[in-house]
Order: structure tokens, then C-alpha cells, then sequence
């Protein structure tokens, strides 16, 4: 690997891809009215806008995670960004639902190839503990930011009426900001190195995909169908598939080939709790974020611009919390994480009790402006707790479950948190939002759960060093 000449200047452009992509989860959101009608949609047709994306990002993610190992994770993610932009445009360029719903998969699928590099390139660039608990905080922040700007940029466009219809900026602004991170990527990121030697797992690819298809598709249309028995059966059938790819994937790696997945990441015991803390922490964040715009508009009668605002100061203090969380957990470890988890049950609470019909503005923003201070302690560092004993040469394979995880926890918190809720929704909104709110705290106390399973290893701990040509043993971290 060369040597790196500005690996922050890197960071910050490689962060452009994890920014974009989780823009164009929560940016559908309030804008999904104005689509509809400047597509002449189905309301089938429409949910698809969101499904189509979910389920491409979804699918390929470890894909993409592995692509970057062995083809480079420069040239990956250039490639990516490319194909994001150029699938952005043609959706924003849509005349019919069929086609944004058959652009709109695309976007997610290269959503999936440039996403995971990010994390390869904290794991491979930042090797002190305390530069990648900072980069690591770095891109738990633009998650967090981005969806909030994806909210508020959402109701915005939906209220613009020009030249352009305003639905379509909401895909058109991934342009500029697409190509100067290409530009700035060939020009200042440094290419990590690859593993071309070895053959690439296309039949696990395949079987993967099949796998993940099978679960997120009908976690995420079956629910609006009335769970038929084609949803069911497609659930049960991934169970199948997901068993045969594990020993598929068993049986590469003992006689010395490259699998998809190196089945020994989870021999990692912090590695399997983290990631289940992700699956919860990732299921009540997209499902709040869902609910709670839902509800500022139908529950308490904002506009959707103006519930878009109410975004901006939770948003900052998002950011603030975060930074505070980056430091902080250098010297208290996971506890900054289980006092986040305490602000942000107290905020869920009293969002419950509190905000009703004709509650005060200052009160619910309030009260939003809890949970973004309590969630920034949370979810910038679960995914330095996640990753942070992986060696090296697993980052791509372990990026890509991780992200892998974390879009299959936002599926399960929009069909399950958002069910529950929208089920609810035809009796009474205020109702229903409490019912989703209990999920929601569910799902908090399960992240709790895990952060107490974790040891409390703070962020000063190293693992073992590793040579980057030594992926036949498996690392056993050291702790304090």
C-alpha cells in the first residue's frame, strides 16, 4: 500500500458515500406524496420507491464489501459513486413509476458496492486506537446527519414548485455532490491494496443474494400485502438458503479458497454482540425517523416542511453529543453508550406521554432535540465497538456484514416498528404512536442488553498486529 499523504482529507472524501446513500432512504419520506402524483403511481408502485432501493442496497452490500478486497477499494468505490450519480439522475429523469422503480434498485445496488469501502478504508487507514475511535465517531455522524438532512431537504423539495418539479431535485442534488467526490477521489485517495491473487466467490454471490432477497423483499412488501403466503414461504426459504450458504462458505475456506464471507469474523465474540447491538440500535433509529414524520403530520397537523425543520435542532445536537462521545469513550468506554441509551429511553417516554393534539411546538421539538443528543452518543461508537477487534485483513468482508446488518435492521424497523404503527394508524394516530413507541423501546432495552454483554474495553485497547498475508488464523483480541 502507498503511503497515505492526508488519510483525513481521504476520510472525508470517502464519507461523501455513507452521506448519499442514507440521504436517499429518509429524503423519500416527506417527498413521497409529490412523486406519486409527478409519476402517476399506484400506491403498490409507489412503496416500491422505497422497497426497490432497500432491497438493492441490502442485497449486495457483503458483495460490494468483498469486491473492494479484491479488486481495490479505490477503484470500487470510484465505481460506485459513478454508478450512484448516473442512477440519481435517470430516476430524477423518470417519466413513469416503472422506470424510477427499476433506476431507484440500481441506485441501491451501487449504493452497496461504493458504502463499504468507507468502513475498509477506517479499518486499513486508522490503525491507533485513538484516530479510528475519531473516524469511527466521524461516520456514525454523517449517518446521523444525513438522515435528518435527508427529512428536512424532503419536506423542502416537496414544497418546491418551479422549472423542475421539486420531486425530482430530491434525486438531481446527488449530481454535483457525486462529481467532485469522483474528481477528488482520483485526484487524493490512495488505492488500499487488493487480493487479486485469490478467486473471486462468484457461486457464493449468488447464493447470498438469492438469501437476503428472500428475507428482505417480504419483510418489506409482505406487510402491505397482508403477509400472503407467498411472503411466508419466501422467509422460510431464506432460512434454507442462508444454511447452505454457510456451509458452502465452510466448506471454501477448508480447502483454502476465498470465500464471500470468512465465517471466522464470528468466532469474534464482541464482533457477534455488536453486531446484534447495530440490528436493534439500527431498527429503532428508521423506524423513528419514519413514525415520528408520519406522525408530526398526521398526529399533530405540521406541515411537511415545517416537520422537516423540526429536524435541525435534534440534528446539532446529534452532532455535539457525538463529538462529546468520541472523547468520552476513550476513558469510560461502553458506559457513554449506556448512559445514551438512558436519555434516549427518558425522550421515548415522554414523546409518549407528552405529545398529543395541540401540544406546545417548543415541547415537541424538545423533546426531539432528547433523543438527537441521546442517539449521538450511541450511534457514532457502536460501530467502533462492532469492528474495532477485526484485523485488517478482514475490513471488506467485515464492512459489508456489518452494513449488511444495518440495512436489514432498517427493513425489519419500517416492516415491524413501522407495522405495528401504521396498523394502528387506522384507529388513531395518537394510538399509534404509541404502539410504536413501545417497539421502539424494545428495541432499546435489547441494545442495552448487548451493551452490557460487552466487556468494557475502552478505546485505548489494541488487538493484535496482524501481517496483511496471514488470513489463514483468526486473532484473538487483547484487553485491559
Amino acid at each position: 500500500m502507498k503511503e497515505v499523504k492526508n488519510k483525513w482529507l481521504e476520510l472525508i472524501i470517502v464519507l461523501s458515500a455513507p452521506f448519499l446513500s442514507v440521504i436517499d432512504v429518509f429524503i423519500i419520506n416527506v417527498a413521497i406524496p409529490a412523486i406519486k402524483k409527478g409519476v402517476h403511481g399506484t400506491d403498490a408502485e409507489i412503496q416500491l420507491v422505497i422497497a426497490g432501493y432497500l432491497l438493492g442496497y441490502a442485497a449486495f452490500l457483503i458483495t460490494g464489501g468483498r469486491a473492494g478486497d479484491h479488486f481495490g477499494r479505490k477503484k470500487v468505490f470510484f465505481w460506485g459513486m459513478l454508478a450512484f450519480t448516473i442512477a440519481s439522475v435517470l430516476c430524477g429523469l423518470s417519466t413513469s413509476a416503472l422506470q424510477l422503480n427499476v433506476t431507484r434498485f440500481f441506485q441501491g445496488l451501487s449504493a452497496s458496492f461504493m458504502v463499504p469501502q468507507t468502513i475498509a478504508f477506517i479499518q486499513v487507514l486508522f490503525i491507533d486506537a485513538k484516530e479510528r475511535a475519531k473516524a469511527f465517531a466521524l461516520y456514525g455522524i454523517t449517518l446521523g446527519t444525513a438522515a435528518v438532512i435527508g427529512q428536512v431537504l424532503g419536506g423542502y423539495f416537496a414544497d418546491t414548485h418551479g422549472v423542475i418539479e421539486g420531486w425530482r431535485l430530491v434525486f438531481f442534488i446527488n449530481l454535483p455532490i457525486g462529481a467532485v467526490t469522483l474528481w477528488a477521489t482520483h485526484k487524493y485517495v490512495t488505492e488500499t491494496g487488493s487480493l487479486r491473487d485469490k478467486k473471486f466467490d462468484y457461486s457464493g454471490i449468488v447464493i447470498l443474494t438469492l438469501g437476503l432477497v428472500s428475507l428482505i423483499y417480504p419483510l418489506i412488501q409482505g406487510r402491505e400485502a397482508g403477509w400472503p403466503a407467498w411472503s411466508i414461504v419466501m422467509l422460510s426459504l431464506s432460512l434454507v438458503i442462508f444454511f447452505v450458504f454457510i456451509i458452502n462458505q465452510k466448506k471454501k475456506l477448508e480447502e483454502g479458497g476465498n470465500p464471500l464471507v470468512d465465517v471466522r469474523l464470528f468466532k469474534i465474540k464482541e464482533f457477534n454482540i455488536g453486531l446484534l447491538a447495530v440490528l436493534f440500535h439500527f431498527m429503532l433509529h428508521t423506524a423513528y425517523l419514519l413514525i415520528s414524520a408520519v406522525y408530526l403530520q398526521n398526529g399533530l397537523g405540521v406541515s411537511a416542511l415545517d416537520s422537516g425543520l423540526y429536524f435541525i435542532l435534534p440534528g446539532i445536537l446529534f452532532v455535539v453529543s457525538s463529538v462529546i462521545a468520541s472523547k468520552m469513550i476513550l476513558r469510560f468506554g461502553k458506559r457513554v453508550l449506556q448512559v445514551g441509551v438512558v436519555i434516549l429511553a427518558m425522550a421515548f417516554y415522554l414523546q409518549m406521554e407528552l405529545w398529543e393534539p395541540g401540544a406546545n411546538t417548543w415541547l415537541v421539538i424538545g423533546l426531539m432535540s432528547m433523543w438527537g443528543f441521546g442517539n449521538g452518543l450511541v450511534l457514532p461508537s457502536l460501530l467502533n465497538l462492532a469492528l474495532k477487534n477485526v484485523p485488517a485483513q478482514y475490513a471488506g468482508a467485515a464492512a459489508g456484514v456489518y452494513s449488511t446488518f444495518q440495512q436489514t435492521a432498517s427493513a425489519l424497523g419500517v416492516s415491524i416498528i413501522g407495522g405495528v404503527f401504521f396498523y394502528f394508524s387506522k384507529y388513531d394516530w395518537q394510538i399509534a404512536y404509541h404502539a410504536g413507541v413501545v417497539g421502539l423501546l424494545i428495541s432499546l432495552a435489547l441494545v442495552g442488553m448487548m451493551l452490557f454483554l460487552l466487556p468494557n474495553v475502552k478505546a485505548t485497547s489494541a488487538a493484535v498486529s496482524v501481517n496483511a498475508n496471514s488470513s489463514d488464523k483468526i486473532f484473538v483480541p487483547i484487553k485491559n
